[in-house]
């Protein structure tokens, strides 16, 4: 004997019911017309309440004017597609909700499912504001270490240099006005003159790759320009610069990052890369402000190499700015090295 088992209820009357999501019919008028349970239950109003006043009503006051935005495009048939706003439930609480509704103009109703999202959305608040906070410690620390080394930049400048350009004049007077002086002391003093005049050099230089003041006064494209061009005269390779950007809207912890990357990249390049030629570009692309290093050098594995101090040092400062940091290297087909960052966070 075949049992009698009853069927399930399949309609869309059940559904709308029994859903847990909050699903809702309103008119164009902006008042609800029919709600399921969940509403009523999530926002602590009863179906009365509920439909006596607007839906506006019941809307997080910072939510009501995009909403209201939103609604407008709705109805003129733009489809809402997971929109989150917030609303407020009798108690007080408010309640995150994620929507998805469509437009029936023939009979001007709006068609509504909901997801309770405010579990998810306070967790990713708590996580963006623990980031804002990590980021604002790292903002600090890399201002003090900054700071430092400005301090430590003008002490190299102001005192030492001071004190070897006396010691070189010192000397100078010693070799033009010492007539009685044997060819060897005369060889000494010279060879002294000559030390006294690269040390002045070597303490200015130090002095600019420490804390380059450059930056402050003439901007993050002319500091990129003469450091390349010091670098090149230094260290007997061709290094090339070229800039075409707006720096204006750039804080000075961009500059100051982007410029200490391509410090940092050049140093890598001179120590490791065996590079002859190196290019320093600078250039806005769209939304985005690139500054691309590129060199001919022997190449490495960046998967291998991926873990060392340079280049981990890179990409957290240019995290640090929300910028990604990109690595391209072959083995002897030289490496590509990419900062990007958005100008909308400059």
């Amino acid at each position: 004997m075949t049992p009698n088992l009853q069927q399930p209820d399949l309609s869309v009357s059940n559904f709308f019911e029994r859903t847990p999501d909050l699903v809702c019919i309103a008119h164009r008028n902006g008042f609800f017309k029919r709600v399921n349970q969940a509403v009523i239950e999530k926002l602590g109003y009863s179906e009365q309440e509920l439909m006596s006043v607007p839906i506006s009503t019941f809307i997080h006051p910072e939510d009501k004017q995009f909403t209201a935005l939103r609604r407008s495009e709705l109805l003129r048939g733009k489809k809402l597609l997971n929109f989150q706003n917030r609303y407020v439930t009798k108690a007080g609480a408010t309640l995150w909700l994620e929507w998805t509704s469509i437009y029936f103009p023939e009979d001007e109703v709006v068609f509504a499912i909901a997801k309770d999202i405010t579990e998810r959305k306070e967790t990713e608040l708590e996580t963006a504001e623990k980031y804002k906070k990590f980021k604002g410690l790292a903002t600090h620390f890399k201002s003090s270490i900054e700071e430092d080394r400005k301090t430590l930049a003008n002490e190299l400048h102001e005192e030492l240099a001071h004190l070897a350009a006396v010691l070189r004049s010192d000397v100078e007077w010693i070799k033009s006005n010492a007539f009685e002086l044997s060819p060897v002391a005369r060889t000494r003093i010279e060879h002294a003159s000559q030390v006294g005049q690269q040390l002045v050099k070597a303490i200015r230089r130090i002095s600019f790759s420490i804390s380059p003041n450059m930056l402050v006064h003439l901007g993050l494209g002319a500091t990129l320009d003469w450091y390349c061009r010091e670098f090149s005269v230094m260290n007997g390779l061709t290094c090339r610069y070229e800039g075409s950007f707006d720096e204006s809207s750039l804080s000075e912890e961009v500059k100051t990052d982007l410029f200490r990357i391509c410090q940092e990249c050049l140093i890598n390049t001179l120590s490791h890369g065996q590079a002859s030629y190196v290019r320093v570009v600078v250039e806005e692309n769209g939304d985005v402000l690139q500054m691309v290093i590129t060199d001919d050098g022997k190449g490495f594995d960046v998967e291998q190499h991926k873990s060392k101090s340079g280049l981990v040092r890179m990409r957290e400062r240019a995290a640090s700015i929300n910028g990604e940091l990109s690595i391209h290297s072959e083995i002897d087909k030289g490496t590509r090295i990419c900062v990007s960052v958005g100008k909308n966070i400059l």
